[in-house]
C-alpha cells in the first residue's frame, strides 16, 4: 500500500512534470504514437476490409492472415526493426511495430460488420435500384457502424498499453518513466507510469465511446427501435406466443 502512496506523492510533485523527461512532454509522445500509429493503421485497414465485406469475397483470407500477426509478439518486431537500417529512422521502427498490431482487430471488424450487415436491408437497397458504392456508404456502412467502432477501440487501447515498449530501444512516451524508473530502483516512479498509461488508455475508450455515440449515423433509429420490439412483444395474442418469432433489436 506504502507504494500506491508513495507513487501519489510522486505523482503530485509538480518537478515530475516539467522539463524534457517530465511527465507532460512523455505525455505528449505517447499521444504522438498513439494518433500516427492508429490513424495509419485506420487508413491501411478500413478501405481494404469494408471492399472485402461489401464484395464478399476474399475477406476470410485477409482476416487469417491478418491473424497471424497476433501471435508475433511486438516486442520482437520492434527490436529486429530497431537493429535495422530503420532504427536509423527515430520514431519510424515503432510506428511500423505498433501499426502491424493494430491491423488484426480493425480488419477483422470491419469485415466481419460489413458481412453481417441486414441481408433483407441490403437486398431492398439493390432492389432500390442502388449503385454498388451508394449501398456500401448508405446502407452497409452505417449497419456495420457499430462493430467497426469496437475494432477502432479495441485497437486503439492495445496502441497505447503497447507504445510503453517504445522506451526499450530509447523511444519516448510514457514508458520511459516506466524504464527511468527500473534504472534507478525508484518503485514509486515505475508505479507511477503503469498507473499513467492505463489512465491514458482508460481516456481513450471513454473518448472513443463518445465519439461513436456522436457519430453513429443510425443512433436515432437504434434507440428507437428497442421500445418498439418490446410493444410489440408485449401485444402478442395469447396462445401465439410460443409460435411467434423472436424480437430482436437491430443493435
Amino acid at each position: 500500500m506504502g507504494f500506491f502512496l508513495d507513487a501519489w506523492t510522486w505523482l503530485t510533485t509538480g518537478a515530475n512534470w516539467a522539463g524534457g523527461d517530465g511527465v507532460t512532454h512523455r505525455l505528449a509522445e505517447h499521444l504522438y504514437l498513439t494518433v500516427v500509429c492508429l490513424g495509419a493503421a485506420c487508413a491501411l485497414a478500413l478501405p481494404v476490409a469494408l471492399w472485402l465485406g461489401h464484395v464478399g469475397r476474399g475477406g476470410a483470407l485477409a482476416v487469417n492472415i491478418s491473424n497471424v500477426g497476433r501471435a508475433v509478439p511486438t516486442f520482437a518486431v520492434l527490436v529486429l526493426l530497431t537493429l535495422s537500417p530503420l532504427g536509423k529512422q527515430g520514431d519510424l521502427p515503432t510506428i511500423i511495430a505498433l501499426v502491424l498490431f493494430a491491423l488484426p482487430p480493425l480488419l477483422t471488424n470491419a469485415y466481419v460488420g460489413m458481412r453481417e450487415a441486414d441481408r433483407d436491408v441490403v437486398e431492398a437497397a439493390r432492389g432500390m435500384g442502388m449503385s454498388g458504392w451508394q449501398l456500401l456508404l448508405r446502407v452497409e456502412l452505417p449497419l456495420a457502424f457499430p462493430l467497426i467502432m469496437t475494432g477502432v477501440r479495441s485497437a486503439a487501447v492495445q496502441v497505447v498499453a503497447t507504445a510503453t515498449l517504445a522506451a526499450l530501444p530509447g523511444g519516448g512516451g510514457l514508458g520511459r518513466i516506466i524504464t527511468a524508473g527500473f534504472g534507478t530502483y525508484d518503485t514509486p516512479q515505475v508505479v507511477a507510469g503503469a498507473a499513467l498509461v492505463a489512465a491514458l488508455a482508460l481516456l481513450v475508450e471513454g473518448v472513443l465511446v463518445v465519439a461513436e455515440r456522436l457519430l453513429d449515423p443510425m443512433r436515432g433509429r437504434r434507440r428507437g427501435a428497442q421500445p418498439k420490439a418490446r410493444t410489440r412483444s408485449r401485444s402478442t395474442p395469447t396462445g401465439l406466443g410460443d409460435k411467434a418469432a423472436p424480437v430482436q433489436s437491430p443493435s
